[in-house]
């Protein structure tokens, strides 16, 4: 018998947390294929290298669509019914600050996106308000933004989980 898995759920976690593998065995306890969405864009050596890692573990059952900015039409896209996961939200806010995109409207199309979806939707991202305030306004801008994000995304979500030292803690 197939694990049900909720509507959303948000997986949250510092850098190395296990966020991502988490989000995988969620997704992985259903029926494949899977849909894999990936916000991630290789400007160097290392992101690339971190981007083939991440591919390089997932079966064929995965299907992947890089979605570094049009996230929301990216989940509208995938086939009814299947699973999906993004990873990860902090990494499309990037691309979305550096391509000075509306955040506010932008947002809010992520969670009209994830409302109508047919089938359940894992989404991973970093938990980066634990820490000390940034020095420059633009970390600081991140940083509050992906509060906000976090935030409307956890008010929706049927399962918020946050990853610490590898471990699973359910918030909601």
């Amino acid at each position: 018998m197939a694990t049900i898995l909720p509507a959303l759920t948000l997986v949250l976690g510092g850098a190395r947390s296990g966020k991502s593998r988490h989000a995988e065995a969620l997704i992985e306890a259903l029926p494949p294929p899977w849909t894999y969405v990936a916000t991630a864009q290789a400007y160097d050596e290392e992101m690339e290298a971190r981007i083939s890692e991440h591919r390089a573990r997932r079966s064929d059952n995965w299907m992947t669509v890089d979605a570094p900015l049009a996230l929301p039409e990216a989940i509208r896209g995938v086939p009814a019914g299947r699973a999906v996961l993004v990873d990860c939200l902090t990494l499309w806010l990037t691309n979305l600050i550096l391509a000075e995109r509306d955040i506010v409207a932008a947002s809010a199309d992520l969670i009209a996106a994830c409302a109508v979806a047919s089938g359940p939707i894992v989404l991973v991202s970093n938990e980066v308000g634990l820490g000390i305030v940034p020095e420059n306004a633009l970390a600081r801008r991140f940083r509050d933004e992906a509060g906000r994000l976090h935030q409307q995304l956890a008010a929706k979500a049927d399962r918020v989980i946050l990853m610490v030292a590898g471990l699973p803690m359910q918030v909601k």
